[in-house]
């Protein structure tokens, strides 16, 4: 049921972009986070400062070693709590850096790998930088909010001044010699709401542009490195890589075990049947041997459809081209292939794309409704790109959702999949538009 919070928020979305963002809770957000920044960074930069302050005097004896340690442990506490800070108000998803892993158990081992972490000097460093910024950026948010709000609402409140502020409003110059100005006139008063308004319509975007600052802070020092992050993504792709093969091993077994491996079995037995009867009734047995060369064909033909799901002949022997074409004639849509490639990328790169489009002509032919679709393969600089579009109904995604893939789940773990290789699975497809899947793919020779 409507409420009156989702009216006004209907009310507020149809204003421009300018005059709504005062309003808008994304700017609340970021003059609250910008309000916490200063006790939050008042809190490490004394912890930070102290902590390693008095862990470098106490270096001459052994327990300075242990006080650097516990500030530098305490610095990554309170990066995690900037890290969830940032999250809630800036919708800023920084993952956490990797954990400390010591080489051996032990409370030594385990505050040697605390100084020689890289990630821990690196929150002791934003625990230091960050505090002068967010000094700066918390005298500019409260004054930019209180000036602006008061200059607005100025023509509202400025009649219950007290009598000794002056005549009928605030007093902008006064020498103590009796000449004195005050913004008292209709002309001034009106000029001064103005220029309320024109403050807080800036007030939003001083905003946003002091809390990128503090987004590139929290990203570039509390968060895993640029290495950390890439081993990360390759972990990921590998074990991408691992299921997708273990999951063709699977299908390949099952394809086997329930097709040319049950025909072949009775076609043995139906040989073995045969040979008893050769003497006995040579007919019947002219018959069977004639349905178990039936059998053999049609055995034949799932073994060649079973390998050219592995790797189609026609992929390794003339290239993308040709096996693209082939596989444009087999859909059940006119499909139009145009392929500018100025020779063969690399064997994996190639086959990733051709199962990529496989699998996109199929989607198409399955479920798009489409009368036509179109297929582009070139190169761009270092990356083999490649787009699938038809003009069906639409509403596809590659996304996934909480209960596991969304709609179009097909497209879902070939995004996966073409992530693995660092390629990108792009999909435009609104309902009743068609869908246009654009794919990205490292070009390797």
């Amino acid at each position: 049921m409507a409420t009156a919070y989702d009216a006004s928020e209907t009310r507020v979305r149809r204003l421009p972009a300018a005059l709504r963002a005062p309003l808008e809770g994304r700017t609340w957000r970021e003059f609250l986070y910008l309000l916490l920044n200063l006790p939050m960074a008042l809190v490490m930069f004394v912890f930070a400062v102290s902590m390693t302050a008095t862990g470098l005097g106490l270096l001459v004896t052994f327990l300075g070693i242990p006080v650097l340690a516990a500030a530098l442990a305490g610095c990554r506490a309170l990066g995690a709590v900037e890290r969830g800070r940032a999250r809630m108000l800036l919708d800023l998803d920084v993952g956490a850096p990797a954990p400390v892993r010591p080489e051996a158990p032990g409370m030594f081992a385990w505050v040697g790998a605390l100084l020689k972490s890289g990630v821990s000097w690196r929150h002791l460093l934003y625990a230091v930088v960050h505090f002068p910024w967010a000094v700066f950026g918390f005298s500019v948010a409260v004054s930019l909010w209180t000036s602006g709000w008061s200059l607005l609402l100025y023509p509202l409140w400025f009649r219950f001044l007290p009598d000794g502020a002056g005549p009928s409003g605030i007093q902008l110059y006064g020498d103590g010699r009796g000449n004195t100005f005050y913004l008292d006139t209709p002309f001034e008063i009106l000029l001064t709401g103005a220029a309320g308004l024109l403050v807080v319509l800036a007030t939003p975007w001083v905003f946003r542009g002091m809390t990128m600052v503090d987004r590139g802070l929290v990203g570039g020092l509390l968060g895993p490195s640029r290495l950390a992050a890439r081993v990360s993504e390759l972990e990921s792709g590998r074990g991408t890589v691992v299921d997708t093969a273990a999951a063709d091993l699977r299908r390949i077994e099952r394809d086997l075990h329930d097709g040319a491996q049950a025909r072949l079995v009775a076609l043995a037995m139906d040989l073995g049947l045969a040979r008893e009867k050769l003497l006995e009734d040579p007919q019947a047995a002219a018959k069977m041997v004639d349905e178990a060369h039936g059998e053999v064909k049609t055995a034949l033909r799932e073994l060649r459809d079973l390998a050219r799901g592995i790797h189609p002949a026609i992929l390794t022997d003339r290239g993308l081209g040709p096996a693209l074409s082939h596989l444009a004639a087999r859909c059940t849509v006119p499909v139009t292939v145009t392929t500018d490639l100025p020779h063969r990328p690399a064997p994996a790169i190639e086959g990733i794309a051709y199962f990529t489009v496989s699998e996109l002509l199929q989607n198409i032919s399955k479920h798009s409704g489409a009368r036509r679709a179109t297929v582009d393969i070139w190169r761009a600089g270092d990356r083999l790109m490649l787009q699938v579009s038809d003009d069906g109904t639409g509403g596809a995604t590659a996304a996934m959702s909480a209960d596991g893939p969304a709609p179009g789940t097909g497209l879902a773990g070939l995004a996966e999949r073409v992530e693995a290789v660092d390629g990108i699975l792009a999909v435009d497809s609104p309902a009743g538009r068609g869908t246009v899947v654009t794919a990205e793919l490292p070009w390797r020779d």
